[in-house]
């Protein structure tokens, strides 16, 4: 029996609320695993900037977004690939796992070698291979939402992954600057944690055995539609990513630059830098658990998903443009709070709101491959339209220009149709 056919056998059960044993463990584990890829491209990106700018200073801008450039198409190939291997892989552990542990050793092997990177070339190369195999794990492990967990119970999980996927990110610079003065233990440290935590959710969420279920045959079509979803047949799906994309990149295109912003715009050193703005995002934890807390369970309550993610998307703006008039060390500190608050919210509804609009249920891993990309492309694309408008019109004016995209992402929401 597959994943998503084990599954739902609790969904009888529609009137009540009370989580089905079979669930708990999935919705305990879940958002530990979710952090796992998130911590690496935080722990990446704060050592990349460092590594880059000892390489050539002078450069660091323009090398920083050659590197997310190329990394960047590495993200693209790799989710919607695995989903589509995954959605048609029959296995006596399942589906989704096998392919998970793929991901997840490729990019483990590649986060401690970037540490040993003597020059960009080989950074880029550890980088790319980061993107590609963290990306490969959380395919997989994203089509677990669709498959296993019923509608009235997706704000719920959404609200502990997205909880998971942001604790993530904002710890992996907070975890890595202890490290700065000896970056290959870091890396190496830190990628241990990493694959602990996907270790952990394969061994405690087991996969079920589905070699009995019928699968689509692979073709070459079913290859190239791995990077492609009709968004005139489905235009929820499309606007659902459009939002997703524009709300992700705004916040990337901030936070990939933050050590070169603390420094070039505000003044610090960079060992100042690599202190103060991990320093930083530990200050917007508080705010970004609240948020995330609240925002999942009070949109299951409510039924209602979009005025939610309207809300947080203008929460993200307001945020994002408080250091355009306040350039200072408690500028970040404010626009981190508030932007975190409203990023918080936002992702604990997303993946419920998400998980709604995917086209097709015999696809959800192809699906959700591409609609991922919206969340991990901003990661590699988002820095490279940052540095172009860095070395085009300065720092500043980046801030408005976030704010603006945060405002379009918030929008995109509202022409959906199948969620309220």
């Amino acid at each position: 029996m597959s994943d998503h056919a084990a599954d739902t056998l609790v969904q009888p059960d529609q009137a009540g609320t009370k989580l089905p044993p079979s669930l708990r463990r999935l919705f305990r584990v879940a958002p530990l695993a979710a952090a796992a890829a998130p911590l690496a491209y935080g722990v990446t990106a704060f050592f990349m900037a460092i590594q880059v700018q000892l390489f050539d200073a002078e450069t660091k801008v323009e090398n920083l977004a050659l590197i997310n450039t190329l990394s960047a198409v590495a993200a693209m190939l790799a989710q919607p690939i695995f989903g589509v291997l995954s959605d048609r892989t029959r296995t006596r552990w399942g589906a989704r796992h096998p392919w998970m542990l793929v991901g997840a050793a490729i990019g483990t092997v590649a986060l401690v070698s970037a540490g040993f990177a003597t020059n960009v070339a080989m950074l880029t190369v550890c980088v790319m291979l980061v993107q590609f195999g963290y990306n490969a794990w959380q395919g997989p492990f994203s089509a677990l939402l669709p498959d296993r967990v019923p509608e009235r119970f997706r704000g719920r999980y959404s609200t502990g992954v997205g909880l998971g996927v942001l604790l993530g990110a904002v710890l992996g610079p907070i975890l890595a600057s202890p490290f700065a003065e000896s970056i290959p233990v870091g890396y190496a440290s830190l990628a241990g944690v990493a694959i602990l935590l996907i270790l952990l959710f394969i061994a405690l969420v087991p996969g079920a055995d589905n070699r009995s279920e019928s699968r689509k045959p692979f073709s070459i079509t079913a290859f190239l539609s791995a990077f492609w979803v009709n968004p005139i047949r489905y235009p929820d799906f499309f606007w659902g990513f459009t939002g997703r994309f524009l709300l992700f990149g705004g916040y990337t295109m901030i936070s990939a630059y933050s050590l070169y912003i603390a420094q070039d715009y505000v003044g610090l050193s960079l060992a100042e830098a690599t202190s103060i703005v991990p320093l930083l995002g530990l200050a917007g934890l508080p705010g970004l658990i609240i948020a995330t807390a609240v925002a999942g369970p009070l949109s299951d309550r409510l039924g209602r998903r979009k005025p939610l993610v309207l809300i947080s998307g203008l929460i993200i703006a307001a945020g994002a443009v408080i250091p355009f008039l306040m350039p200072s060390v408690l500028g970040l500190a404010l626009q981190t709070i508030v932007v975190t608050i409203g990023f918080g919210a936002f992702a604990a509804v997303d993946q419920a709101l998400m998980a709604s609009v995917l086209p097709d249920p015999e696809d959800f891993g192809k699906d959700l491959g591409v609609l991922n990309l919206a969340a991990t492309l901003p990661t590699t694309v988002a820095p490279v339209a940052a540095g172009a408008v860095v070395l085009a019109v300065g720092y500043a004016p980046l801030f408005l220009l976030v704010g603006g995209i945060a405002v379009l992402g918030a929008l995109a929401v509202l022409p959906i149709r199948s969620v309220r």
